[in-house]
């Protein structure tokens, strides 16, 4: 999810600002399966308060949170005319279902697919700032009646225990995926695989990438942090030929990837790379602050030019704002950039593709499938008392060129497209890889298939709009916690 205003705003003011994505777009995208992911990294947005702003309640009661929500909401949800100010709260047993049902009539036309919800601030700030999280650390997908790991995270139990991407899952507890996905659907997978709770353990019978005998390991879940560019695959220069390409693969906009991706600019520039492959397959949102500086990274010769425009709901346009690119010492002047996307993709990943549109034209591409459709973000509104944060979508983000409202995805508004598949039997950062192999073939003027968009302004999520083929990500409807909503198909 996009998850707060850029820095700009924050210099204006003098404070801390972020926005909340897709589900954290800006969030996750559907927030995996069907929402967006939201971010903070420790900076609180602080929007300027209305004058009319009820004072702050003094208790943590159910009805004050609601009460508390309600007047937040009223003052800066960025669609008040699809905002249910008459759902009663008492209908209600907990503080997200009753925000579900204030924002009901925009989610129902497709705006505010779970984009605005309620988190603890204290587990938010963990995961932007150290990219605190817990579980095995992995990302599965499925295709029919099969279960994959499409990425396994660094400093995690699932990696030590040698499971990777490729590796597929066939039993958990001695329950056959194959059986848990034929009678309740994905979501009986997601059941079976427990809470993120440390210590939940499970036993998995697992068939590793390439074939070889089956294994049976249990593995428990733990907390560790989430490295957000792989130092295994993250960053690279790969070759086409003669050609150097520069290669990042950015799982997540929080705030310890700024030194990892301005040390691979700064890598790029000295080889002289001047094409890209910007990997967001996975990449459900965060920080609109990371979004800005990768940005940035690209905007040698740019410096001064829009970024994007950042527009507020009627009442509260004294809150707009225009972005600018600032160049930096390890900025560089791309000429073609390939940004691999899926159903997955989102928010302030959906955000830094449409910036650059205006820029480049057909000189980039989207490559891989349609992305999640999350042109909004969210401010945090804290009640510290209570350690909630409410992420209302508050915001809108277009292009140079005025151009945003991209609610079905990128594929309808990217010059170029081009159809791939994830291939999850070669690593990340593989140029036989199949999104990667099509990005080289872009990038070197070789002819691709078009990626199909959604038209319609129907309700849509991950799973209908993912990845070419039938590979989807394995993720719940409602995101449970930032985590989920940031990276999609994390367990």
């Amino acid at each position: 999810m996009m998850l707060t205003k850029l820095a700009f705003l924050a210099r204006r003011r003098h404070r801390a600002i972020l926005a909340a994505g897709c589900m954290a777009l800006l969030g996750s995208c559907g927030g995996g399966g069907g929402s967006a992911p939201s971010g903070n990294g420790g900076q609180t947005p602080t929007p300027s308060p209305s004058a009319s702003s009820p004072p702050a309640a003094t208790t943590c009661t159910l009805r004050a949170r609601q009460d508390w929500a309600l007047a937040q909401l009223q003052e800066w949800y960025l669609f008040p005319t699809l905002f249910n100010s008459a759902a009663n709260p008492a209908s209600y047993a907990t503080l997200l279902d009753y925000v579900d049902a204030l924002v009901a009539p925009a989610r129902a036309q497709n705006r505010d697919r779970y984009f605005t919800y309620t988190t603890s601030i204290a587990e938010e700030n963990a995961y932007y700032q150290q990219g605190a999280s817990g579980g095995f650390g992995i990302r599965l997908s499925y295709q029919g009646s099969q279960v994959f790991v499409s990425e396994a995270f660094e400093g995690a139990p699932a990696l030590a225990a040698g499971i990777d991407r490729g590796t597929e899952i066939l039993n958990i507890n001695g329950q056959s995926v194959a059986s848990l996905i034929a009678s309740l659907g994905s979501g009986g997978v997601i059941q079976a695989l427990g809470p993120d709770t440390p210590g939940t353990s499970r036993t998995l019978t697992v068939r590793d990438p390439g074939g070889g005998p089956l294994r049976t390991v249990t593995i428990a879940k733990a907390t560790y942090s989430l490295d957000p560019v792989s130092n295994r695959y993250g960053a690279r220069v790969l070759t086409d030929g003669a050609k150097k390409v520069g290669y990042v693969n950015l799982r997540t906009f929080i705030d310890t990837a700024n030194a990892n991706l301005t040390a691979a600019f700064a890598d790029f520039k000295a080889q002289g790379v001047t094409e890209l492959i910007i990997d967001l397959r996975y990449n459900g949102g965060g920080l609109l602050s990371v979004a800005e500086l990768l940005g940035n990274l690209m905007a040698l010769g740019r410096g001064g030019q829009v970024f994007g425009y950042v527009a507020f709901r009627d009442s509260k346009a004294a809150e707009n704002e225009t972005a600018l690119f600032s160049v930096l010492p390890q900025s560089i002047a791309p000429t073609k950039i390939a940004f691999i996307g899926t159903g997955g993709t989102a928010s302030a990943s959906e955000l830094i593709i449409n910036a650059m549109v205006p820029y480049l034209g057909s000189n980039m591409a989207l490559v891989g499938g349609n992305t999640y459709g999350k042109p909004v973000g969210q401010i945090a509104l804290d009640r510290a008392a209570c350690d909630d944060r409410l992420r209302a979508v508050a915001f809108k983000f277009d292009n140079a060129n005025r151009q945003g409202e991209y609610y079905n995805g990128l594929a309808t508004t990217v010059p170029v497209t081009c159809r791939a598949t994830d291939d999850v039997t070669r690593p990340l950062g593989d140029p036989a890889e199949g999104m990667i192999r099509a990005s080289l073939d872009f990038l070197a003027g070789r002819s691709c298939t078009a990626i199909a968009s959604v038209t319609s302004g129907a309700s849509v999520s991950t799973e209908r709009v993912g990845t070419p083929a039938a590979q989807q990500l394995l993720t719940p409807e409602v995101p449970a916690s930032t985590f989920e909503r940031e990276v999609p198909g994390a367990f």
